[in-house]
């Protein structure tokens, strides 16, 4: 909104010229999401736990308020972040639209299945067989859509980057390209998804690799530093680091409240959201392979629910009872049960997320 109005009074002041570029709005984005988290919060929580909407581990039938934890605390992640890109952001933008309709949508599914186990106290929340139609069906029409009406850039439609190699591509046939996306998307969701299970551990590391891929998209939205790094340009991609400032700084703003002991968790209606803006700007940035490395912990997560799963059900096959690869998947539920305390989880966690982020940027200058 900002941008729309601001540069026009350029004549009264050199400084409305500001609003223009990019890195001012990023950090008014990052600034604006952080501050008014901060503010919100508390009122958020005790609004949240006004109306019972609270997370009691044990609840029985009987209601236990002591030590309590608001949920659904999403809902101001997803409304903070979703205000900051409205007014810091180029409205007009195919990529600021897309990216924030995925969050959204993503956020909605979380919503509602938050809804039904918090609110109306289903136990399984939202069936699990709707959960999955909405994301995949979403993660079909975002591929069907960059099929049809792809932003305008000299990269075709159905082309991805590979890290390392600046020469090398990947082309996908146009169906094929409909499952890369779905998968990408729904990869980064329920990862993200799984990693919400320590107090402060998924937001955390969602402002870390949220952070990481503003940068990518600001790099590769202009032309010189693009062609510099052998990264594909693609016009307009920049005005996604508005929108990951935007998500940074209220994941940053959210960790406040969500740091050990936590006054609110922020569920599925968080998770969601934040996976799903993680695998859109991936995909949008033509830079999914980059996910895995940026993004290296919350595939670690996702790998070990994967592995445990697979081996349980083979050695129950095989020696007729289950066993397990460890002591319990997640992962970070493995290391609380070999003894590490729940902040040292997730402050190793953390680093670890750094590390990953630091390998997406050293895949750009070995490019």
């Amino acid at each position: 909104m900002l941008y729309h109005l601001l540069p026009r009074l350029e004549d009264l002041h050199i400084v409305f010229n500001l609003f223009n570029y990019i890195t001012v709005r990023s950090a008014g984005a990052m600034a604006t999401s952080l501050v008014l988290t901060l503010l919100l919060g508390r009122r958020v929580i005790a609004w949240l736990k006004r109306r019972d909407i609270v997370d009691v581990p044990g609840r029985n039938g009987h209601h236990d308020r002591n030590g309590a934890k608001a949920n659904m605390g999403g809902l101001l992640i997803v409304g903070v972040a979703t205000l900051s890109t409205l007014l810091w952001a180029e409205l007009a933008n195919s990529y600021t639209v897309i990216a924030l309709v995925v969050m959204l949508w993503m956020g909605s599914l979380g919503f509602l299945d938050d809804y039904l186990k918090v609110v109306r106290r289903t136990p399984k929340g939202l069936v699990e067989r709707y959960k999955w139609a909405g994301s995949l069906g979403l993660g079909l029409a975002l591929g069907l859509f960059l099929v049809l009406k792809a932003p305008a850039s000299a990269v075709g439609a159905t082309t991805t980057n590979l890290p390392v190699f600046d020469e090398w591509q990947l082309v996908f046939t146009a169906p094929a390209y409909l499952l890369w996306v779905t998968v990408v998307l729904n990869g980064a969701t329920h990862s993200v998804n799984m990693t919400d299970g320590l107090d402060g551990l998924a937001p955390g590391l969602a402002a870390i690799a949220t952070g990481a891929f503003g940068v990518f998209a600001y790099v590769i939205g202009r032309v010189d530093t693009s062609a510099y790094l052998g990264l594909f340009y693609l016009p307009g991609a920049g005005e996604l680091a508005v929108f990951a400032a935007a998500i940074t700084g209220a994941a940053l703003g959210f960790l406040w409240y969500n740091a050990q002991p936590a006054q609110v968790i922020m569920g599925d209606t968080g998770s969601l959201a934040l996976g799903g803006a993680l695998g859109a700007m991936a995909v949008l940035l033509k830079a999914e392979l980059l996910l895995l490395a940026v993004g290296g912990v919350f595939a670690a997560e996702a790998a070990s629910v994967i592995i445990q799963r697979r081996y349980f059900k083979y050695t129950k096959w095989r020696y007729g009872e289950g066993r397990r690869v460890f002591r319990c998947a997640p992962i970070h539920h493995h290391f609380q049960m070999v003894g590490w305390k729940n902040e040292q989880v997730v402050v190793r966690f953390w680093i670890l997320g750094i590390l990953c982020a630091m390998v997406g940027f050293a895949t750009l200058k070995l490019r």
